[in-house]
Order: structure tokens, then sequence, then C-alpha cells
């Protein structure tokens, strides 16, 4: 495996190119959104001229079944972004590819994270360099979350197009060398935000949590591969003089939220866990970060998660299972433990072992990694894979 976390990177600046970028932004919420924005202005930082066009409209109704996919403080508003996109409307596709082309973009960067995008990703890549630009899709995920066979071939239609790769996770990067030997692929994983800090004091006593206790939180959208269900085993495990108290923040996937509910209840979790399934806004979400002791991503599968990163800009260590590449970022002992997945015994015996020495070491590994996984870096690793595959293409 490859050095992911890179030691003595001097973050150099590269030749300009002119890119368009093209996926989610303001003012749509989720990590796809915010992580696609901030590369938008990463690049610009660099000096690169970076166009971005947005959807105005995300998911059909019934692929999402949240309250709403919309949060305006969720994402920052990038300058002169064009809200054009109709990913859901295939009438408007060959306009919209045109106008990609009018850009005269080097080359294009695109997120794959979803199989609803692939009809509209499958016709924009239609054709060959230099005949379009080259294009790097940047996955988030090889193919959905619990994806079946249809989902797994929309990946492979759009992935098998482009010509760069660019994912989050080693162990993911060598999944997508097997399934694409012939694609460059490039990996680095999600960057740390730059975030303004909360007042720890007044959010838990917003919160009612006593000096004595101790907040292990788990947040975003409640899905069943992210393993709540295990999680809120493993709290029943936990000794009743336990000083550690779990909030479960986050709007719940279908009906998942009754089922979590009624779990809670027959376990007799009480006030030990907290529930609160919802969408947490922007503006409230930095308050219970200022609160928390502990992150905890029990994921049963998955790829990687954007919440992890957002923990260490808080400061805040993180409890995660060995799936994905969540252990090539949480490291055992540094700035987080890793637990086998699936496994509330080992979650209990993971939270019981944290005292305050052990929570205090793990805080200083967390500043250490905000270091080492800038949007600087993760920048400069990408601006090397399109180098390779604009020289590729001929433009």
């Amino acid at each position: 495996m490859g050095e992911i976390f890179p030691s003595g990177t001097v973050v150099g600046r590269r030749d300009a190119v002119r890119l368009l970028i093209l996926g989610p932004g303001h003012p749509f919420r989720g990590g796809i959104a915010r992580t696609t924005t901030d590369l938008v202005l990463a690049l610009r930082d660099r000096g690169h001229r970076v166009e971005f066009f947005t959807p105005y409209r995300q998911y059909p109704g019934w692929l999402y079944p949240g309250v709403g996919d919309r949060d305006p403080d969720a994402c920052a508003r990038v300058e002169g972004a064009r809200s054009i996109l109709a990913p859901l409307s295939p009438l408007a596709w060959a306009g919209l590819r045109r106008q990609s082309r009018d850009v005269g973009a080097d080359a294009w960067v695109l997120p794959y994270w979803t199989w609803a995008w692939a009809p509209w990703w499958r016709f924009l890549l239609m054709g060959l360099p230099p005949d379009r630009p080259p294009a790097v899709a940047i996955v988030h995920n090889v193919a959905d979350h619990d994806a079946g066979v249809l989902q797994r071939l929309a990946a492979r239609l759009v992935l098998g197009r482009v010509e760069g790769l660019f994912t989050h996770a080693e162990s993911l990067a060598c999944q997508l060398r097997e399934l694409y030997p012939w694609t460059p692929v490039g990996a680095f994983p999600l960057p740390v935000p730059r975030v303004e800090r909360g007042d720890r004091a007044a959010a838990r006593s917003a919160l009612g949590i006593e000096r004595r206790e101790r907040l292990a939180m788990f947040v975003g959208l409640v899905r069943s591969y992210k393993g709540v269900e295990d999680l809120l085993r493993a709290w029943a495990r936990l000794p009743a003089g336990s000083p550690w108290r779990l909030l479960v923040a986050g709007e719940p996937w279908g009906e998942l939220g009754v089922e979590l509910r009624s779990l809670h209840d027959r376990l007799g979790l009480g006030a030990r866990v907290r529930l609160d399934l919802r969408w947490i806004p922007e503006n409230e979400l930095g308050a219970l970060m200022a609160a928390a002791d502990l992150l905890v991503a029990p994921y049963r599968h998955g790829s990687q998660s954007a919440v992890v990163p957002l923990a260490f800009a808080h400061g805040i260590p993180v409890l995660a299972t060995s799936v994905g590449g969540l252990a090539e970022v949480v490291r055992d002992g540094i700035n987080g433990r890793i637990v086998p997945p699936a496994d509330p015994p080992a979650l209990a015996r993971a939270v019981e072992a944290l005292d305050d020495t052990t929570l205090a070491r793990l805080r200083d590994g967390c500043r250490s990694t905000q270091d080492a996984l800038g949007w600087d870096v993760y920048a400069l690793r990408l601006e090397g894979l399109l180098e390779r595959v604009v020289e590729a293409s001929g433009r």
C-alpha cells in the first residue's frame, strides 16, 4: 500500500490549466456537494482557471427519502458558478454538453457517487479526446452503497469512459486498478476542512452534558450500512456507571428511524443515548462538534466518510471500524481507535478503554492529521493526474 499520509511533502505549483468541474454545490447539502465545492476553491487558490457547473435539481424524489436535499449554509457560494446541469432531464443533455465543450477546458472533472447521474455522465463522455476534453472522475464510491447488478453496471459505463480516476483511499484505488487497468489512478484522503470551533462549555451546557460526563457522537445521514444499530447495542453493554453518553444526530434513510427508536426502547438505553433523527443544519453542526469528546463511525461496510476529516478539524478523535479507507486515516492509537465491523462488544470495550489520558493523546494526533491532510496537498496530487491525462490526450 502506498503512503497515504505524505511525509515532507512540499506543495509546489504546477502550470495553470483551464478546468471545468461539474457536480453538486450550493445550495445542496451532503458530503459530495461540500467536497466538490471545496475542490473548486482549492484549485482556484492554486492559480487554475476553474469553471463550475452545478445542478438545479440533484435527485428524483423517489430516490432520496429524506425531507429535502438543500441547506443554503452547507456549502460556500462559488463566484461564477452556473446552476445549469439537469442530470434527470435527457432532453437538456445535448445543449449542456455543447456548453461544457464551449468552455474550452483542458480537462473535465466530475464526481462519481451514484448511479442516478450515470446516464447523464455517459452522454457527456461520448467520443474520445481530442474530440472532447479528457475527463477525470473523483470516485467517492466504486459503486453505490448496497449496489445491485444494475448499479454496478452503471458505474462501469461511466468510469470505463474517463481518462483518469482519483479516489480517497488506497484500498479503493486498488479496486479501481483491477476494474480499469488501462486508466491511470490517483489517491489521497478526503482533506481536513478549515473550520471555526465553537464554544465547548456553552455547547455542552446546551446539551445537558455534565462536567464528569463524556460525549460520543454519530453524525450524518443514517443508513443501515453505517452500523448505528451496532452502536446502540454497544452502548447497552457499557456499565451503569459509565461516564459516556451518546448522541446520534442525522436524518434516517427510509424507515430506519422507526427501527432505531424501537431498538433504543428495547435496549432500555434511556437518557444515556439521545436520538436526534433529523437533518442537522450547518449552523448547528459546529456546536455539536464543540461538545463532543469522540466521533464514532461504526460502519459495517463502505468506502470512506466525509465526517471523519470534519471531526479531525474540530480536534475530535474517531472510533471507527476497519472497513474501506477508514483505517487509512484513523490511525489506531494515534488519532483514534479501530475495531472490527459489526462487533458491538468490541465497540463497547474500545469506548470503556478511553480514559482522559488516552483521549488527550488522541487529540494531539488529530492536530498532526490536520497538517498532513490539507486541501493544498490534495490538489497537488490531483494536479499530477490531470497533467498525465491532458498530455496523453494530445490537446
